[in-house]
């Protein structure tokens, strides 16, 4: 079983500790986001779990108990946001400098190959047009040279959940397009120079569930939860099989997630985990890092109830001073 920790929040940087509490409980509840009624007690006992892969912009806080999770035995890596868009769209996501420290440490710790860097999602618009992508992309990339192996990218899509955000920067006069109003030709001179730049710094470069077919430039599709990976670097037989609830273009293998929405504080104005940054507050604030589950209290004991997936299955603080 992958655990995919998390496509909801950002577990490291704001839920390290309820984190560690769960691995030494041996298991977490996870809410349907559909139903909460529907509760899964997902197991996260070394023996059950064949990886663990992080998703966030800051992992800092959870670099004290690397030496934990390794102690007990548990395979991770980590998928690293690092894009720098202005303030006005990422709001408080860490500033680039500190961040790319952060990168270097993990990596240091880790190896590169267990540090993935996600350039992702791509916004093209007035205030981030392609100039700012290059120039951001090369300088972050140079920065990250000997660091990692991989950067994944796509360009940003638009949900529901932050039409009205979106609505609200197009008021500031920042002009934001997604990807259905992108044409490959309008890219293709970008992505040429960012697979360029990427190659000249022995980054591979692929993309993450984009829509537009990127390979005649280099660039594959590739897997977030990468079973190929897992089998290379912690040499564990798992599943190639796709997972059914992620989008077609996603070919990542299946994981269970245990992330809740509406809990992270990053506060990106196109974040699809999020529909209420007010509300993702308030269940911070609530958080308790002893409860099974990552909002609320699901207290109900498991048994042999837990969730153990065949092997075809994979699975801060309140002020965002997070360094």
């Amino acid at each position: 079983m992958i655990i995919s920790a998390s496509r909801r929040t950002d577990i490291p940087a704001f839920y390290s500790q309820w984190l560690i509490n769960r691995i030494a409980a041996g298991y977490c509840a996870v809410p349907n986001p559909f139903n909460r009624k529907q509760i899964s007690y997902i197991s996260l006992s070394p023996e059950d779990v064949d990886a663990i892969v992080f998703w966030t912009r800051n992992p800092k806080p959870l670099l004290a108990h690397l030496q934990e999770l390794d102690g007990r035995g548990l395979n991770y890596y980590f998928l690293f946001t690092l894009v720098n868009n202005p303030g006005e769209i990422d709001p408080y996501s860490p500033e680039v400098d500190k961040a790319l420290a952060v990168f270097q440490e993990l990596a240091d710790k880790i190896g590169p190959e267990r540090v993935i860097w996600r350039y992702d999602p791509i916004i093209l618009g007035n205030i981030t047009p392609a100039s700012y992508h290059l120039d951001n992309f090369g300088r972050i990339a140079g920065k990250l040279a000997g660091y990692t192996k991989r950067c994944f990218i796509s360009f940003v899509d638009f949900y529901r959940k932050a039409s009205r955000r979106i609505d609200e920067l197009k008021q500031k006069n920042i002009t934001v397009n997604h990807s259905g109003n992108i044409r490959f030709r309008d890219v293709e001179p970008l992505v040429a120079e960012l697979m360029r730049m990427a190659g000249s710094h022995d980054i591979r470069l692929l993309s993450c569930a984009e829509k537009m077919n990127l390979e005649s430039l280099g660039v594959s599709p590739g897997k977030c939860i990468d079973d190929d990976l897992i089998r290379k670097v912690f040499k564990v037989d798992v599943s190639a099989r796709k997972d059914p609830s992620q989008r077609k273009e996603c070919g990542c293998a299946v994981s269970r997630d245990i992330g809740m929405y509406d809990s992270c504080l990053f506060g990106c104005s196109y974040c699809y985990a999020t529909s209420s940054f007010n509300v993702a507050q308030r269940n911070y604030s609530e958080h308790d890092p002893t409860s099974p589950s990552l909002l609320g209290r699901y207290d109900a004991k498991p048994s042999v109830k837990k969730v153990k997936t065949d092997k075809a299955c994979t699975v801060a603080s309140k002020q965002l001073k997070l360094f």
